[in-house]
Parts: structure tokens; sequence; C-alpha cells
């Protein structure tokens, strides 16, 4: 944004409307205009902070806001701080000093107490730009008057305050941002302790848990739930949960039903059953509990099979239907340690040994229940090869096949085996089994259409990055790895090409966002850098430069960082010493060279570049390095690195100090010659040891060797 100082206010303030609307020279002054005039409309003012200086300018459109005379203002912090309201400065010295400390966005709302004492609410929204030594140098920004807002929120307040069920409100972030009365009675924690902390760090006793899982799906798929809940702490009580994802977050209405489960609990307490209900219905809650917890399916039968027994059986088999109708075995569990390996050995050999006529059929092909009683022997008659003598060793008296069903279709099968002596289950514990099932069924199913669209995503996402074409004299080695827990494509992408001139190109951009419109913008804009490098031939510099206008031409709305990387001949024209290094780099973090010596440094540029697409007119800048044969470049996108809580200047020291480890490690000769695939498999071991990123992660390595001659040479 314009600084709008004592020269860019109207004919008095530096600009004559006549003079720019009749000289088609001064088409940037009628711009400014237009926006002063827009800005004026608006209410809006703008300020601008010298932070080596101290200086704080604000323009007129600010001060009227403030109800401050030029005059009288100050032009320092103080004097704004002087006029923000006591019970917010606090608040509003954070935002800036933590935007001044990241060299990052700034964003307040706040009260201020104008020159006439009325008090008004004021939004702004500035950045913090940052000196060449990467220490923030002007705190930039705009300030508008909300108040006729916080009117309006404030009468949505008072009816929110009357309603006797309990409300709150969480952003994107999961953040607290408006309690009722009744939710702070209810979660037994004031308001002020929870807005602005998010639900995890409030209630870590909710991570794992269904609720988490009903929360984060419901704002994943944009639909309402509406569920019950169980929660131990702080008070003990079962809770309806109605979720309603909105524009302005997560919208949650949650009733206390405990007296409603009491009466349930002692309607059969009246039938004798009371101690025995409760049992099970604690057991209930832990297996939706760990169903919920995980979308991993191996886990969640794991967890399932260890809730069954004791309490249903003495030993259980799991079984899921795979794709084709195979059944497969996935989780066994015995109430006796040493029995354990028995039953997994079972569980290895039945299902090729029973007969399609046996009871884990039928239960498949019915939904329903099936009783064995003398299990062992019936059991037997319809199963063959080795596991019919390890049936044998463990002896069931009585097994009850419960079909798992979701969706109005089965999706497995639980097994529980009763030994000789215990008595049958009662017709209760065999619906709640059935219950039990469904709710494994359902969790089973979940967590395979979650993987399902993880693949699809993944698969369209490498799709559309195709494989590098490197010259004869680079070895280039990517890699792609998706966001854990996202089943959506990203906008990371990486690209390698040579110029008609036989230069090479090499890129790695990251298109802001997560999701379908992400991916699209992402392909347009590598599709497009490609054609405009191959046809115009240009330096890194102008290929953004003409990339940026050509997606604001056809109509690519989207914000990306990208670095473009050009190999060129080197000065004296030499393959066998090295390439000149050409280089632009729009917002993205910066690429790191490995000298054949084992030197590892940035190559980062004097100043920041803004992103692609915030200013077509934006100053795009080639930087020059002369680089040996032997030499690596390793660009990479921010999911390698960035890390909550870890400042990015942290994470970009810790990442060069890995990467000049491993190129000790991967060296494969005197030379300084590495192992690209080593060491870029070296780097997303260190970075991402579980190999599920927090977000996206493309990465691609360059080696320069000598280039063979050619027959003519």
């Amino acid at each position: 944004m314009a600084e709008l100082d004592g020269s860019d206010r109207s004919t008095q303030h530096g600009i004559d409307p006549e003079a720019a609307l009749s000289a088609p020279a001064a088409a940037h002054e009628v711009e400014r205009l237009r926006w002063y005039l827009a800005a004026t409309a608006g209410g809006v003012g703008s300020f601008d902070w010298d932070l080596t200086s101290g200086k704080l300018d604000w323009d007129d459109q600010l001060l009227a806001l403030f109800g401050i005379a030029r005059a009288d203002f100050g032009a320092t912090i103080d004097a704004f701080n002087d006029a923000v309201h006591p019970d917010d400065l606090s608040r509003v010295t954070e935002a800036i000093d933590r935007a001044i400390a990241t060299c990052s966005d700034y964003v307040a709302e706040y009260r201020i107490v104008r020159g006439d004492g009325k008090v008004r609410w004021v939004k702004a929204r500035g950045v913090a730009l940052a000196a060449p030594d990467r220490t923030a140098a002007r705190l930039l920004g705009a300030a508008w008057d909300t108040t006729s807002e916080h009117d309006a929120e404030a009468r949505v307040d008072r009816v929110l305050e009357t309603m006797p069920v309990a409300f709150f409100l969480l952003d994107d972030e999961w953040r607290f941002i408006y309690v009722n009365g009744a939710a702070e009675r209810l979660l037994e924690r004031s308001r002020e302790s929870l807005l602005w902390t998010t639900a995890w760090d409030a209630y870590p006793q909710w991570l794992g848990t269904v609720l988490e899982c009903h929360l984060r799906e419901a704002v994943r798929e944009g639909v309402p739930r509406t569920f019950e809940v169980f929660f131990a702490e702080p008070t003990p009580r079962w809770c309806d949960l109605r979720v309603w994802p909105g524009p302005d977050g997560l919208s949650v209405y949650l009733d206390d039903i405990s007296e409603r489960r009491q009466a349930q609990d002692e309607v059969r307490a009246a039938s004798g059953a009371a101690e025995d209900s409760a049992r099970r219905l604690a057991l209930l809650a832990q297996v939706s509990n760990d169903l919920g917890s995980t979308l991993e399916t191996d886990e969640a039968v794991r967890r399932l099979a260890t809730n069954i027994v004791p309490t249903f059986g003495t030993w259980c088999l799991v079984t899921v239907s795979e794709d084709h109708h195979q059944l497969r075995d996935i989780a066994a569990w015995h109430t006796e340690p040493a029995m354990r390996e028995t039953v997994r050995t079972y569980a290895a050999d039945r299902i090729g040994g029973l007969a399609p006529d046996s009871y884990l059929f039928r239960a498949m092909r019915t939904g329903e229940p099936i009783v064995v009683r003398d299990a062992t022997e019936a059991i037997s008659r319809v199963l063959s090869g080795p596991a019919r003598g390890i049936l044998r060793q463990l002896a069931p008296g009585i097994a009850y096949a419960i079909p798992m069903r979701a969706r109005e279709r089965t999706v497995g099968a639980i097994t529980v085996f009763h030994d000789e002596g215990r008595s049958p289950l009662a017709d209760e514990d065999v619906a709640l089994l059935v219950q039990l099932a469904d709710r494994a069924g359902m969790a089973l199913e979940n967590a395979r259409l979650f993987e399902r669209q993880r693949e699809i995503a993944l698969a369209l996402q490498r799709s559309l990055l195709s494989s590098p074409s490197p010259s004869e004299d680079l070895r280039v080695v990517v890699r792609y790895v998706a966001a854990a827990d996202s089943a959506q494509v990203g906008g990371d992408w990486y690209d390698a090409f040579m110029q008609p001139s036989g230069d090479t190109i090499v890129v790695i951009g990251d298109v802001m966002g997560h999701d379908t419109p992400a991916a699209a913008a992402m392909s347009q804009l590598r599709t497009l850098l490609r054609g405009i490098a191959h046809s115009s031939g240009g330096t890194p510099a102008d290929i953004l430069s003409r990339l940026e206008t050509a997606a604001d031409a056809v109509g690519v709305d989207a914000l990306a960082t990208a670095v473009v990387l050009r190999l060129e001949p080197s000065v004296d024209h030499d393959s066998s010493v090295g390439k000149t290094l050409r280089w632009a780099n729009a917002g993205h973090l910066p690429p790191l060279l490995v000298t054949p010596g084992g030197t590892t440094r940035q190559l980062s540029a004097q100043r920041s570049e803004l992103v692609l697409g915030l200013r077509r007119d934006a100053v795009r800048t080639d930087h020059l390095a002369e680089v040996p044969v032997g030499s690596t470049i390793i660009l990479y996108t921010d999911g390698l690195i960035e890390r909550r809580g870890e400042p990015l200047h942290e994470s970009l020291e810790r990442l060069t100090a890995h990467v000049a480890e491993l190129a000790l490690e991967c060296r494969t000769d005197g030379a300084g010659e590495l192992d690209l695939d080593r060491l870029v498999d070296g780097l997303l071991q260190r970075f991402v040891p579980d190999g599920a990123p927090v977000d996206d992660v493309a990465l691609i390595a360059v080696q320069l060797g000598p280039r063979a001659p050619s027959p003519a040479e």
C-alpha cells in the first residue's frame, strides 16, 4: 500500500485532478488519486512506522479516525499507545512485537479513546518489512473503524448469552473466539481463559477421542454433525453435541444430558443390571473413543480387539473384507499372553481353510450374528489345513460371529470365542456386541474412504508433476511427499527442462492453499512458466515477470512463491570447469548450494522480492554465481522445514547444517560427487522421520557433472 503523506491528497495534497485527467503520461497520478478517494470513502487510514528512527507517520484519514490533530500527534509509538484503550494495549503490543520479530503480517482489533473522549473500535492490518540483515525495518499498514460491526455483534451476543444451551465458536485454527455464559459453566472455565486459546491446548484430554474426530470431520466435510460424547473431565458428564461449520468458524452447541443418561441407567438398575450396564456403557464409550481417534485401519481394529476381551470372551479375531471380496484377519487377541502367538498363527491360516458354508462366511453374507455352539467340533468340520490343529489347541466352547456393517453393506466381522465352561453371553451382551461391531464397521469404512481419497489425491498430484528432463551434464533427483492429514491435492511443484539455447531451467514453487483450486492454479502456473521459458529464452527474472503478466491475463487468481534457476555456460565456456548459475526468487525459501569441497550455503538475495500474484509490476532481479563441476543445488518447499514455534531463520540454519552433514556422508568419490538419491532420502528421513509431514514437501536436487563430448568433438 503506498504511503499517504501530506503530498497525496487531491489538489491541496499535491494531486491536480485536471492535470491528471488531461495528461496520459500522468496515469500513475490518476491511479494514486483513485486509491486515495477509495480509501477516503471507505474510511481507511494508513500508517508507516520507521523502526530505525522510531518515527511513526499517519495520514490525515488515520488522524481523523483517532480524532487527533496533526499538530497534536507525537509521531511516535508512544503517541499511538496513548490512544489505545488501556484494556487492549497489551494485546495490541504483543501483536506488533510478534510481527516485528518474525517479519510477518500484523493484524489486531482494539478500542481507541479518541481525542473527543469517545471510544471506538478499530481494526488494523499491516506487514513488517525486513532489512538486508533480515530484521524488521518498517511496519506498514492500514486501519479502519469497525464500531458498527461490534454494535451488531453485541446484539448477537445478548441473544447468545440468554440461551440456556452452551455455545462456543472455534475459528480456522481451532481457537475459541466466542464462549457464552452457559458454556463457561458447562466447561468450567472462564471465557477470558479460553478466548484465543486452541481447543486442544485448553482441553488436551480431547485429543485422540471421538470428539476430536467428529469436529475435524465436520470441518473437513463441511456438513453439520450431531452426536453424543462422554466428558470424563473436568466433571464427568454426557453431552449432546451439534456442530455446524460456517464462514465464521465451527459453531458448537452442547447440551448436558447426564440426567437423561442417568435416568436410563436407573431404569436398567431397576431390572437388576445397573452395575453391569454402567461397565458396558463405559466400554462402549472407550471403544468409540479408540475407533474415532485414528484413521489407520489396522490400528483401529487392534484397539477394538484388545477392548472386546475379556469382557465378551476369552479371545477374538477381527476380519475385514477387502477388494474383490477377499477376507483377511487383521487383528487377534487373547486374554492370556502365552496364547497370543497361537491365536495370531491361527488367524494367519484360518481364512484359507474355512469352507464357503462356514459360520464366518454366512455371517458376512447375511449380515446377521451367528452363534456356534460346541465350537471346537463344529468349526473343525468346516475347517481344513494347519488351522484345524491349532483350533484344537485353543479349544473354544462357543463362538459368536458378529458382522460389521456400514452404509448398508458388510465390511467385516468380529468373532468372539469362549473357553469351555464359560457361560454364554446374555442377550443384552450380544446386542451390545452388535452395536460395537456396527461402530467398528463405520470406523473401518471411514478409514478406508480416507485412504482411498488420499491415494486419489496423491495420484492426481503426481500426475500434475511430470518427470524432469535435464541435460546430459546434469543429474536430477526429485521427491514429493503428501501431507499426512490431508486427502486433498496441494500447490507444491517442481520442474526441470532445457531452453532452446541448451541451458537448463530448474524450478521450485508453492501455490498458497491446500485444495483443488490450489492444485489447478499450480498446474496452470507450471505450464505457463514452461511455455514462457521455452518461447522467450529469457532469464529467470524475465520469466517470472512474464509469468506474472500472463497469469493475470488468463485469470489465474492465486498467490505463489517460486525460484527459477538457470544453469548457463561458464564465463570461459569450458564445461569441464563448471557453469554460471543465474536465479531469481519470488518470495520462496532460498536454495542451497553444496560445493565439491563440502561447503554448504544458502543462495540468498540482498532483499526479498514479492510473491507472485501481488503486483504485476513487481521488481524481479537476476542473481549470479559461478559454480564448479561437482556442485549440488537443492531446492525445496516450506513443508520440509517449517515447524510451529520455530523461527524461520533457525529452520534454515538447521537445514543447512543437516545438508552439510549428509553431503559428507553421501560422497561417492574424492571429487565431491554425491549420491543424490541417498542425499534427498536422508533429508526426508531427518526432517520427516515418520513419512507423514504436516504440509506437502517437494524437493529437487541437481548436480553438475562434466558434459560428455559429442561425436563431432
